[in-house]
């Protein structure tokens, strides 16, 4: 258990699933994440009891997470260019979604969330992670705090979620017909984060 400013740190668990899914739906859009999806995605980040994904706590009120797939347990698909990231797409992990309730951004809670994250994937043996940030985030936040954490644009991808929105997903910008661009980043564990508080998203 960490604690930083009266905020806590945990490893995400169902206890907290009800919670970080109306967040994701509040923050990006209804039909975001559901109780299947949260189950996937916090399965795929469990190595060895070791978990990925975390959620910030105060008084027992979640306001942030971040979901992690461990290397080797999730999909590279044509939303990513491993032959850019020059390393080994085995020693990758992906960083699935990172979100802070609007009222609680700018406090380093989602740079907290990342580098718990970084040093849960480093003790699975992941040298290195990548993630599709945000573009249209307001403010550009999303990229700009995952820049100042030491992510490098990789490629730019139109019409990420497209998909998504036709199966139920409803863009807080674009509605059912989703057009946002995806920033596929990566960060070199090597580097370390910045202590740099930026804008979290």
């Amino acid at each position: 258990m960490m604690k930083n400013n009266k905020v806590t740190y945990l490893p995400l668990t169902a206890e907290y699933f009800p919670q970080v899914i109306t967040l994701a739906n509040h923050v990006h859009g209804e039909g975001y994440l559901d109780q299947q999806k949260i189950v996937k995605w916090t399965t795929k980040g469990i190595v060895n009891n070791i978990n990925t994904s975390f959620v910030a706590v105060i008084d027992n009120q979640v306001i942030g997470f971040r979901c992690t797939y461990s290397a080797k347990q999730w999909q590279i698909d044509q939303w990513c260019t491993p032959a850019l990231w020059a390393i080994d797409s085995d020693k990758c992990c992906y960083f699935k979604c990172n979100t802070v309730d609007e009222k609680y951004r700018g406090l380093g809670i989602g740079k907290r969330l990342l580098q718990l994250a970084i040093n849960a994937a480093k003790q699975q043996g992941a040298h290195a992670g990548i993630s599709h940030l945000w573009k249209q985030s307001p403010h550009n936040s999303a990229i700009s705090y995952f820049s100042k954490c030491g992510g490098i644009l990789i490629k730019s991808h139109p019409d990420k979620w497209h998909e998504e929105s036709k199966q139920g997903y409803h863009c807080i910008l674009c509605g059912d017909d989703c057009h946002c661009e995806a920033a596929e980043m990566i960060i070199y564990f090597e580097k370390a984060v910045e202590n740099t508080l930026g804008s979290d998203f």
